[in-house]
């Protein structure tokens, strides 16, 4: 296979999926929001918090389209660029996305369109589970979507048969409770919670700043501050829980992100700064916090965190193992009933995909050298700098977002809205800059986790190289820029309607019986 091919095929899915997650955060993080501010219209009646609820509904939905149009793109792509991914591991990765779609999509579709157009038609109540079950249908289907990517990332309950030359399911309920899933899901959808407060919170500030649709953007801005700071706590506590999980599952993604070339003595230094070099394979200019890695990663004092040098030279017994695994698939791909082979190919079955690394250098597995095999064991450890830094970012800002909301928070708490101070003005204004913030932090995210994963597919089963559909470096140049120039103009038109949509405001709302009626009934909220 063509590496100029694979390069653009990842570099093709990159792009429409960092693209797509620039708007499901925000569609997880709203939708409950909506739910809170909704529930506070049904418990008190007061019209205000309708006029909230649908106000803040307007921005969901046009996230909401643009989030579902770029996510069927994502799906294609693994039947027209990543054919043989889809071939080998279809029955287990096809499964939680057929469930999202039957379970998930269809549940949001089904409700999103009685939240939009049934204010007038449902009661309180009727009208508040369905924006309940909007919220429940988005956070299910990040559910189901983490479920297939926290397989790829730790392919449990699945096993390779012999016959068929794939991947098979023998224990979808270890896929489901996968433990890399699970800690996945939490942390992501927490992350899109910080994101939706973040993005309340700014435009209220905005309001505030300007002195406009002032009751709606106090109450806005309080929502956002106490739902972002629990928010903001829980992402950087099921980080760690993330971290955790990767000392069982995933040690060259933990190594690399930490820069740890070489297992050091327990407990384990953290790197708060460093410049890792893959020329010399070393960090220059590193500052450690000792024991924190230890505690975070094996939470004890006596654990052991591996450094890449002893994972490589773990990967190199892996794939000296698995070329066994390789010589007994060849030899049953002829008979079937060849006991010897099938007892060669049960002893060394787990490491056949490390044999299938050699396949980038060498033809036939079974021919590598040891100098090949030697360069196969490196080729497990991922974009070291990259995985550094995109780390301490993501984490930065998340401890970064716990503060702000806690500020936020303790304004709210005091009515602090005035900007009558210079701390408060400055506070609004800041505020407003941060809005992009949480994205990187995002972004940054889904990079650790998906170069983290490389040079694998799926982890230790099937490298990416092997993944990718027989296509053209013109064909996947022109679908590059297609995609792009289509997202592109797409972009402008979510940004066009999402601020003319906060230029505008909220619509006008019910008047309380105790005010004087005007003669539509309705009346704009004042500015204060």
């Amino acid at each position: 296979m063509d590496m100029a091919v694979i390069e653009l095929s990842r570099l093709q899915f990159a792009l429409t999926a960092l693209y797509h997650f620039l708007f499901v955060p925000l569609t997880l993080g709203l939708s409950f929001m909506l739910v809170i501010m909704e529930s506070i219209y049904v418990m008190t009646g007061r019209e205000i918090w309708r006029t909230i609820t649908r106000f803040w509904g307007k921005l969901f939905g046009i996230n909401f389209v643009l989030g579902v149009a770029t996510g069927i793109t994502m799906e294609f792509q693994f039947g027209t660029n990543w054919s043989y991914f889809s071939h080998y591991v279809g029955d287990i990765f096809g499964a939680p996305l057929a469930i999202e779609g039957l379970m998930a999509f269809f549940l949001e579709a089904t409700f999103v369109g009685l939240m939009f157009f049934g204010w007038d038609k449902l009661s309180k109540l009727g009208h508040l589970l369905t924006t309940f079950m909007v919220a429940i249908g988005s956070n299910l289907s990040a559910l189901w979507i983490l479920i297939a990517n926290g397989w790829m990332q730790n392919p449990v309950g699945s096993r390779f048969n012999s016959e068929t030359m794939r991947m098979e399911v023998t224990d979808f309920m270890a896929v489901l409770f996968n433990p890399v899933a699970q800690a996945k899901f939490v942390h992501t959808v927490s992350a899109g919670y910080v994101c939706a407060s973040v993005f309340v919170l700014g435009i209220s500030a905005w309001y505030l700043l300007k002195g406009k649709w002032v009751p709606l953007a106090k109450r806005s801005f309080t929502v956002a501050a106490a739902f972002g700071l629990a928010s903001s706590l829980s992402v950087v506590v099921l980080g760690d829980e993330s971290g955790y999980a990767l000392t069982d599952n995933q040690k060259m993604k933990l190594a690399s992100l930490e820069a740890m070339w070489h297992t050091e003595p327990a407990p384990a230094g953290i790197a708060v700064v460093g410049f890792p070099s893959v020329e010399d394979r070393t960090t220059h200019f590193e500052i450690k916090v000792p024991y924190l890695l230890g505690l975070i990663a094996t939470r004890s004092l006596t654990g052991e965190v591996s450094g890449i040098f002893e994972l490589v030279a773990i990967a190199e017994d892996r794939i000296e193992n698995g070329i066994q695994a390789y010589d007994a698939v060849e030899r049953l791909k002829l008979d079937q009933k060849n006991v010897a082979a099938r007892a060669q190919f049960e002893e060394a079955k787990a490491d056949l995909g490390y044999a299938m690394l050699l396949k980038r250098f060498v033809a036939d597995p079974r021919d590598a050298t040891p100098e090949q095999i030697q360069q196969a064991a490196w080729s497990t450890v991922p974009n070291v700098p990259v995985m550094f830094w995109v780390f301490r970012v993501m984490a930065g800002l998340g401890f970064f977002f716990i503060a702000f909301f806690a500020v936020a928070f303790w304004m709210a708490s005091f009515r602090k809205f005035t900007c009558d101070t210079a701390f408060c003005r400055f506070f609004m204004r800041s505020a407003v800059w941060v809005i992009p913030l949480p994205w990187i932090a995002i972004e940054f995210g889904w990079i650790l986790a998906e170069v983290g994963r490389q040079p694998w597919a799926i982890e230790g089963v099937l490298p990416t190289f092997l993944a990718a559909s027989s296509l053209t470096v013109t064909q996947l140049w022109t679908t590059i820029i297609g995609f792009t120039l289509i997202y592109g103009v797409l972009a402008v038109i979510e940004v066009r309607l999402m601020l003319a949509a906060i230029r505008k405001g909220p619509d006008r709302y019910h008047k309380p019986k105790s005010e004087p009626e005007t003669p539509d009934g309705y009346a704009p909220i004042p500015a204060e």
